[in-house]
């Protein structure tokens, strides 16, 4: 297993401990603690980092239409044709690390789109969620491929 699965696979595991703590202690700690762990829980979920930090230049619907998008020399991606450029696979290592900035790949043009690697890896509560918010961006991205649309056979 390579060393970022490996440090994904920990860092879920220690979100999900976390988030069963919460859970388990919910009727002892007061309500400001529960809402501050809601929130921390809130701020590593996919959909939300997404429309947090990509929706801008990417679009709501993540195909590269985002009203930021228009000001850019090179215009954002349509994220959710992934797949579809790299053969049908998704590629999720290279994804992570174009997101953390940890890739910077000829391919995606020159370097506008932000590094958000150092900006996920804040610290909170003694805690680094930066691979668990690098993680849950590139599961949310894989769910919202466009699916291979199935060509017609002519007619005879």
């Amino acid at each position: 297993m390579t060393r970022l699965r490996t440090t994904i696979v920990a860092s879920s595991i220690v979100l999900l401990l976390c988030c069963a703590d919460a859970v388990g202690q919910e009727k002892s700690k007061d309500p400001a603690k529960i809402q501050e762990t809601s929130a921390l829980v809130q701020s590593v979920k996919g959909p939300d980092l997404f429309h947090s930090y990509c929706a801008s230049c990417h679009g709501a619907d993540a195909a590269g239409t985002g009203p930021a998008g228009v000001i850019l020399k090179v215009a954002p991606s349509d994220l959710t044709r992934i797949a579809e450029r790299n053969h049908g696979k998704f590629p999720v290592e290279r994804i992570a690390k174009m997101i953390s900035g940890d890739d910077v790949m000829a391919s995606h043009g020159s370097r506008e789109m932000p590094l958000w690697g150092p900006i996920f890896h804040e610290v909170e509560k003694d805690q680094d969620w930066g691979e668990v918010r690098v993680h849950n961006l590139v599961e949310y991205l894989r769910s919202i491929q466009r699916q291979p649309s199935k060509r017609s056979a002519p007619a005879k």
